[in-house]
């Protein structure tokens, strides 16, 4: 008969502790990178190939007298480096700089992790930092669907007016009696014709009920499914667009997502010129091809100025807008002048040819339109000629805007016509500004509270569970590494002042399944059982309830991270990566460590004398 004392403990298999064991590498080397600290470095660089750069002592005394802390200055004919020794100070270093040497030298920035070599080979990135902990700008943006739907119906009651012209049907009247539908009046018109039209509308517009309030008269408008089903494009296109524009700025670490039902909320941290931003976020830029209503059978008319002064009448229907453009680059002229050259797709190139090929020597006026808000909070629209050109020859889907009043105007259209036109008016109605000081302040005392909260738990593990609390100890341990490196895998990850709640509240969830466990373990040994048996019966009886609980807290958090937003989804962000990587430490590794640790029946476990 088998020795009890000598019985082999029916522990995981040896693949089975390798993938655990693997997983946990991986884990560590994850979640290395968040030892290092990020170095920010400015470097000037002399504007004139005969100016001299600044010297060292130059920049130690403006910066001390600023109250800015400096690492190293770096200093060359060619390019003068300044390394900072606070990243916090990033915004007050920019400011100083720009305005001191700005007008003689070229100020960049770079951010360099002191990570070794190997670890950024391996593309080791560290945990994102929300807005609250590494300070920034947060934008709520309004956006106006209802004004987009009802600019959407005014072009179709445009459209259907050009439709008339082309098929010489005269004396038909179109109006927009309000913001939901289209009128066609026929009583004045000839009515044998009334059928052409109202069959090349529903051919165009296939999507537009067509109802006869009278005899002679026609109602065009959108079932309520496609009103709402409109919106929601609205706002899907308006995300992709202010995402497109956050890129194009370079803000990898930003947060953008639906608020309510009209509002998109945009995170923007390290940011540290506002204004800046603002002028790229809150723009709401469209760019519009008219041709000029002398030159055509105009459906409407639209009376602007140019720079000049000079009185323009446009046809009101466009020849194409900026959602026909593809991509837009600023650039410079044989003469050095900036330009915006634009690159169209595919339906905006055949327009552009059919208009241009039928309208050589005629001009085409380039306007661009923003909308704002007034004094009285009104929503406005202000529109500019920034172009008038004589088409010179057939164009294609390429051709450039010229006459840009500077070369940061071209570079700024040109960014936002590359993320893309919106196609409702969006205005900021809500900025706020945080320093990143106070984020510092923030990590700090998020800090201290998770060590005080973990340093309780370990020491009331060790005392109340002895040896099988020293492994509880050790998964817990292991439970924060891998969640950290988990966060540091995940792209859109964020962490946030709440995320460091739902860290504390993630080493409680950790104890609370070893407790589970180890409670269930010492009642199988008040049974009767054997060290062992009791911890192999502990564990397998206690998984069907853990899983039960975390389920539920699971479920939870995808809920909270699937209506929330700002620091809600960060919360949820940790609490469900925290309950995938505590079911893992407090399960499978700690039952690892505990065949590695009790390999034979002993005497007492857990008070319980045999």
């Amino acid at each position: 008969m088998m020795n009890p004392h000598i019985k082999k403990h029916n522990g995981y298999a040896k693949w089975q502790n390798l993938i655990i064991l693997v997983t946990l590498l991986l884990m560590f080397i994850s979640a290395l990178p968040n030892l290092y600290s990020d170095k920010v470095n400015f470097h000037l660089s002399p504007n004139s190939t005969h100016g001299q750069p600044v010297t060292p002592q130059y920049l130690k005394e403006l910066l001390a007298g600023h109250n800015v802390e400096v690492a190293e200055i770096h200093s060359s004919t060619e390019l003068t480096t300044i390394s900072l020794a606070n990243k916090s100070e990033q915004g007050v270093m920019q400011k100083l700089l720009s305005k001191t040497l700005g007008d003689d030298y070229v100020i960049t920035s770079s951010t360099d992790n002191d990570a070794p070599a190997w670890l950024k080979m391996l593309d080791g990135k560290p945990i994102k930092l929300g807005l609250d902990l590494s300070g920034g700008v947060l934008f709520v943006l309004d956006v106006d669907t209802e004004r987009a739907f009802s600019e959407r119906l005014k072009g179709i009651a445009l459209e259907v007016k050009s439709i008339a012209i082309e098929n010489r049907i005269r004396a038909v009247k179109v109006t927009q009696p309000n913001k939901q539908a289209i009128t066609i009046d026929f009583s004045t018109a000839n009515q044998n014709s009334n059928a052409l039209l109202l069959a090349k509308i529903r051919e165009t517009y296939p999507e537009l009920a067509q109802q006869n309030t009278s005899d002679y008269q026609v109602t065009l408008s959108y079932s309520p499914q496609q009103q709402v089903q409109f919106r929601q494009e609205t706002m899907k296109h308006t995300l992709k667009t202010m995402r497109g524009r956050i890129e194009e700025l370079g803000i990898t670490e930003a947060v953008t997502q639906k608020q309510g039902k009209n509002r998109i909320r945009i995170e923007l941290p390290g940011v540290h010129d506002p204004e800046a931003a603002k002028r790229i976020i809150g723009a709401t830029a469209t760019l519009d091809f008219y041709q000029l209503a002398q030159n055509s059978n105009a459906a409407g008319v639209i009376r602007m100025k140019d720079d000049n002064g000079r009185q323009l009448r446009l046809n009101s229907q466009g020849v194409f807008s900026g959602s026909n453009i593809k991509n837009a680059r600023a650039g410079q002229d044989q003469m050095g002048m900036p330009l915006v050259n634009l690159a169209l797709d595919g339906i905006g190139g055949k327009k552009m040819s059919s208009f241009s090929k039928q309208n050589i020597g005629n001009p085409m006026v380039t306007v661009f339109s923003e909308y704002y808000r007034n004094a009285d909070n009104k929503m406005v629209k202000k529109t500019k000629v920034i172009n008038v050109a004589t088409i010179q020859q057939h164009l294609g889907a390429q051709f450039s805007i010229t006459n840009m009043s500077s070369p940061q105007a071209a570079q700024e259209l040109a960014l936002l016509l590359r993320a893309g036109s919106l196609t409702a008016p969006v205005t900021i109605v809500k900025q706020r500004s945080i320093e990143a000081t106070l984020g510092v302040d923030n990590i700090d005392n998020g800090i201290k509270a998770l060590t005080i909260g973990i340093s309780f738990t370990l020491v009331f593990m060790a005392f109340w569970y002895r040896t099988l609390g020293l492994i509880a100890n050790v998964a817990l341990a292991l439970n924060l590494i891998s969640l950290l490196g988990l966060m540091s895998l995940l792209p859109g990850a964020v962490l946030t002042l709440p995320g460091i709640a739902g860290l504390v509240l993630t080493v409680g969830m950790a104890v609370d399944t070893n407790v589970l466990i180890f409670e269930r373990i010492k009642v199988e040994l008040k049974r009767g059982r054997k060290v062992l048996s009791a911890i192999d019966c502990g564990y397998k009886n206690a998984f069907a309830t853990i899983l039960d609980a975390n389920i539920t807290t699971l479920l939870t958090g995808v809920i909270l991270y699937s209506i929330g937003y700002g620091p809600v989804k960060g919360f949820a962000t940790i609490l469900c990566l925290g309950i995938l990587t505590s079911m893992f430490t407090g399960v499978f590794v700690s039952r690892a460590l505990t065949s590695i640790s009790i390999r034979a029946n002993k005497t007492q476990l857990l008070g319980v004398k045999l």
